[in-house]
This record gives structure tokens, sequence and C-alpha cells, in this order.
């Protein structure tokens, strides 16, 4: 469990030797011990193709690697920092995976653990066409970052954040715009109660709603506003 809530805008990670943290750039507060901050050249554990995705989907959020090396010194070894992260004064809600796949907007990522692969998922290929018009109506991008594995990921919201669950029997609805991220064995797709006519050049609202389907959760914030 690297992450460690202080508050709800500051979260304090534990480091061990030899081990990895991701953050957004910016959002160390501070810091104690041997830590190196790096820029990630690779985007993650995703590599260079990850990292072109998130720049095609205009969402090339600037990540630094914050490592301990590992070694020996007068006490016989490195021992694990600490560091505080946060960022702009956003709510921080820290999510734990076991082995499954976190579907979250690139802008509110935070940090998250070295070891999560992470990758690029199309809208489209779960909401079809109305997938992929969620990125333009919404103004959020139409392509959302994936961490899968074991691991901890702190990620910022406004407002606050709250764990809503999504079973077969019970679809969520969500403002587009008040979607944080979401995880599980879950379909999406972006319904609306207006024509297509009546969609151009609306913003998300009412009118708008992004259904999610399946088993899983979703994580939505108090306020519709972006980062």
């Amino acid at each position: 469990m690297p992450f460690r809530e202080i508050n709800s805008k500051m979260v304090e990670a534990t480091v061990q030797p030899g081990t990895k943290i991701f953050s957004q750039r910016g959002a160390m507060l501070a810091y104690k011990g041997d830590v190196s901050f790096t820029p990630s050249i690779q985007g993650g554990q995703g590599g260079l193709a990850s990292m072109i995705g998130r720049r095609v989907a205009g969402e090339a959020t600037p990540l630094m690697t914050v490592e301990v090396p590992q070694g020996l010194n007068d006490r016989g070894g490195t021992p694990a920092a600490t560091v505080l992260f946060g960022h702009g004064g956003h709510h921080i809600q820290v999510i734990g995976l076991s082995g499954d796949t976190l579907y979250v907007e690139a802008d509110r990522l935070l940090a998250f653990d070295g070891t999560l692969q992470q990758g690029t998922m199309f809208l489209g290929a779960q909401g079809g066409v109305m997938g992929m018009v969620r990125g333009q109506v919404s103004g959020q991008g139409l392509f959302t970052t994936t961490l899968k594995g074991h691991g901890e990921v702190a990620v910022m919201a406004h407002g606050g954040v709250i764990e809503v669950p999504i079973t077969p029997q019970r679809p969520v609805h969500v403002d587009p715009q008040a979607y944080v991220a979401h995880h599980g064995d879950v379909r999406n797709k972006l319904s609306t109660a207006l024509g297509w006519r009546d969609m151009v050049g609306r913003g998300s609202g009412e009118a708008f709603q992004l259904e999610l389907s399946g088993n899983g959760a979703v994580y939505v914030q108090a306020s519709e506003e972006k980062l």
C-alpha cells in the first residue's frame, strides 16, 4: 500500500528502494529520503506507444518517474523514502487494484504504482459512434488511460468523489463531465434525450448521460468542472 491519505487534498507515498512511482509533473509537494525525479519519456509501463496514443488524444499529461535507488550506505542499505503529492488543491481519491483494469481520464491521474501496466483505450471501442461523440460534447478526450495490475492509483477530482456500484440489474447513468474513472467488466455508451440536430453545439448536462452497465464501479466527482 504505497499511498496514504493525509487529508482530502494530499497523499503520502512510500517509495521502497528499487521501486518506482509515476506522478503528474508538478504534483510533488515535499519529500524525505534519497529520491530522484526524472521525466518519463516512455509514458509509464505502457511504453512509447502509450505515450503516442495519449498525444494523439490530446491527453499528453507529462509524467515524472519517482524512485529510490538500490544500494548500500553507512547503515547497510537505502531506506524507503516518503513523498507528498497534491495538485491544484483538487480532491484526491486513492483506488486499489487487485489485478483488474482501471479506466481514468489522463488529466485526472495524480500518481500510480510503477508496477501497473499503462495503456490507452479508444472510447468508441466500447460505445460505438456514441462513444466517439462523447468526446465532442463533453470536452473530454476520445481516449481513456488504462492502468492494469496490482497496486494503487491516486486520482484527482473536484469537490470529492463517490464510488457507485454497477450491477447487471442496475446500470448507472453519469454526467460525462462528472465522470472520473471506472473499473470492472463494464461497457459504456453515451445516450441523449435529444435528437442528433439538438445535440450539435450543446455541452454536457442532463441531456447527455454516460451509461455504464455490467459488473464494477464508477467514480463520480461532485462538480462538473473539468480539470
